[in-house]
């Protein structure tokens, strides 16, 4: 299994990449690095049926990293959703595979554009589906830029109150933002122990081990009257070595034909 999910990350990336050369502008930092949650969330734990994308039942994914949305569409292509090709046309005038997720696109859960609601959103679903008696759980990816918004916080304080245990957070922790690493930005601290403090049930991974991202998911399966944050430690740029760590990446940039090549060649060798 594991193999199989690190094979899809790598279709997942290259996918996103080849969608963003051919925009001339996307995020190609923060894409790679949440490359193999997204993989092991849609290939393996989550609960959706790509033939029935609004099934009442169906589990649900937030990317408050909204400019990421190029490896979000990357794995609902994989998964079935639409063909791959449609994927690869991110921000064209034509094309509804826009620079943040929309609701036109199938099998997106929610929207998402200024850092910070995302997470208020998955909060929303998981209260609802607690309402309404739904078995449904709710996942949000979360980055950096959105741990350092006051939005983020007041969703993190109410979940934890309300015990919503079938809301998960995945803290894509890749360290670096638009303008400086986020330690010269602001220094985000011990997450775990800041989240902890506010009623959660807290894990630290690996955000590049794809078996362990599975098991902090199925951990967060068994946990009760608490919502579980998973703290993964991961690299902005991830596959690529020359993207790997180096702002730069973040974006909006636009990839010269080398530089894409070069990449594909990388990931195909990997």
């Amino acid at each position: 299994m594991r193999n199989d999910l690190n094979e899809m990350a790598r279709l997942i990336r290259a996918t996103c990449l080849r969608a963003i050369h051919a925009a001339r502008s996307g995020h190609p930092g923060g894409s790679l690095s949440i490359a193999d949650m997204l993989a092991v969330l849609y290939f393996d734990v989550m609960n959706v049926d790509p033939a029935k994308p609004d099934d009442v039942g169906r589990d649900r994914l937030v990317l408050s990293k909204g400019h990421a949305c190029p490896a979000l569409y990357a794995a609902l292509a994989h998964r079935g959703y639409f063909p791959v090709a449609e994927a690869e046309t991110l921000r064209r005038i034509d094309s509804i595979m826009e620079g943040h997720p929309d609701f036109r696109i199938p099998g997106v859960d929610a929207p998402s554009g200024s850092l910070g609601m995302g997470l208020s959103q998955g909060l929303g679903m998981a209260m609802g589906a607690k309402y309404q008696g739904l078995p449904f759980r709710t996942h949000v990816i979360v980055g950096d830029g959105d741990m350092q918004e006051g939005n983020t916080w007041e969703a993190i304080m109410s979940a934890g109150f309300k015990g919503l245990d079938n809301l998960v957070v995945i803290y894509d922790g890749n360290k670096l933002q638009g303008d400086a690493p986020v330690e010269t930005q602001l220094s985000l601290g011990d997450v775990a122990a800041k989240v902890s403090a506010f009623g959660w049930h807290t894990i630290s991974i690996d955000g590049h081990d794809t078996a362990a991202i599975r098991a902090a998911l199925e951990e967060a399966k068994t946990v009760t009257g608490k919502p579980t944050f998973i703290v993964a430690d991961a690299v902005k740029g991830k596959g690529v070595s020359f993207m790997e760590g180096v702002l730069y990446w973040h974006g909006s940039v636009t990839m010269k034909d080398e530089e894409l090549n070069d990449a594909l060649k990388e990931l195909e060798a990997a």
